[in-house]
């Protein structure tokens, strides 16, 4: 049996262990909360070296990227500096390969929802600069939220230019400051605090780190399309009383929650068996179509936004055709 742990930084209530099969093995999943809690993290990480698989780090980055240029984190590296024999990964494999496929192919030729000239609100950019490439890329009119959610000020970005510059400038500082002052973690990430509510009411597509999504977003989010992960089935009841219409998780739904990506990466690096150094980012979305995987797409709420309608009407007929056929 393979055997693949996340260890977050999370809240513990978050936690789950689900058993499946893939490509004919047992596989088992782990996710470990601890509460915001750096030592029992760095203590658990060591206690399951050499014990399982591969691990995967949650609510916290051992990299950011911005363009060609990476900055680790110091909490991360170490936490994770006395894992000796275990592969550890921090979702940031996937981040960089799946995510632009989601957006470059999955979301207009799956959904029907391509991105170009929409208005996009990315919560955080640094941490999955695969996504916000790819973002841009499509065509969307995009505000990166870096500042305004992972440091509360008032400066909305909006070119992948002036988020690769101020990078330059300020991440080989921020990133030796403690973990808890950029990011939700703990208890953190079950409350929701809006934040520049002006932003998601600009948007019509809200992407990124759910953390972040949640921790910030306003009550008021109808007709939003949300693409995200690490949702549970509060997490989408939450955003379904918030008036939603679309949810697209990059990751898929297992034991009712669409887990995060360094579980995903973690189950990809286990049944490679290479490290993650020698899997190319091709190899990554080979990968995950082998395992079957496939981004969760879940109409929230009946849209009222015309374009929105139409597809989430599509969608509804497609539903009902089999019963349909059988009842002809």
């Amino acid at each position: 049996m393979k055997h693949v742990v996340s260890v977050s930084l999370g809240s513990s209530r978050r936690d789950f262990r689900v058993e499946l099969e893939l490509l004919g093995e047992p596989v088992r999943l782990e996710r470990v909360g601890t509460d915001g809690d750096l030592r029992r993290y760095a203590r658990v990480l060591e206690e399951l070296d050499g014990r399982v698989d591969a691990i995967g780090l949650g609510g916290l980055d051992l990299v950011l990227r911005a363009g060609r240029r990476r900055y680790w984190v110091r909490d991360a590296l170490r936490a994770s500096s006395r894992v000796r024999r275990t592969p550890v990964v921090d979702g940031s494999g996937l981040k960089d390969a799946w995510e632009p496929y989601v957006v470059d192919r999955f979301l207009p030729e799956r959904v029907g929802y391509p991105l170009r000239g929409r208005r996009v609100l990315q919560v955080s950019s640094v941490d999955r600069f695969g996504m916000a490439e790819a973002v841009a890329r499509a065509g969307a009119e995009v505000v990166y939220g870096d500042f305004l959610f992972a440091l509360g000020l008032p400066i909305p970005l909006r070119s992948l230019r002036s988020v690769e510059v101020l990078a330059r400038l300020l991440l080989p500082v921020l990133t030796r400051l403690p973990i808890r002052w950029l990011y939700p973690t703990g208890q953190r990430q079950e409350q929701t605090t809006p934040r520049y509510p002006r932003y998601f009411r600009w948007a019509q597509v809200v992407c990124g780190d759910f953390h972040f999504i949640r921790r910030y977003m306003p009550h008021d989010l109808q007709d939003k399309v949300v693409l995200s992960q690490t949702l549970t089935r509060s997490d989408v009841e939450e955003l379904r009383r918030r008036g939603v219409a679309l949810l697209v998780t990059v990751t898929p739904e297992i034991a009712g929650r669409s887990p995060g990506t360094n579980v995903f990466q973690a189950l990809v690096v286990a049944f490679a068996r290479e490290s993650p150094e020698r899997i190319a980012p091709e190899a990554y979305v080979d990968w995950m179509h082998r395992l079957g995987f496939e981004p969760r797409v879940e109409w929230l709420n009946p849209p009222r936004d015309p374009e929105l309608r139409g597809l989430y009407e599509a969608h509804q007929a497609r539903r009902r055709e089999p019963w349909s056929a059988s009842r002809s």
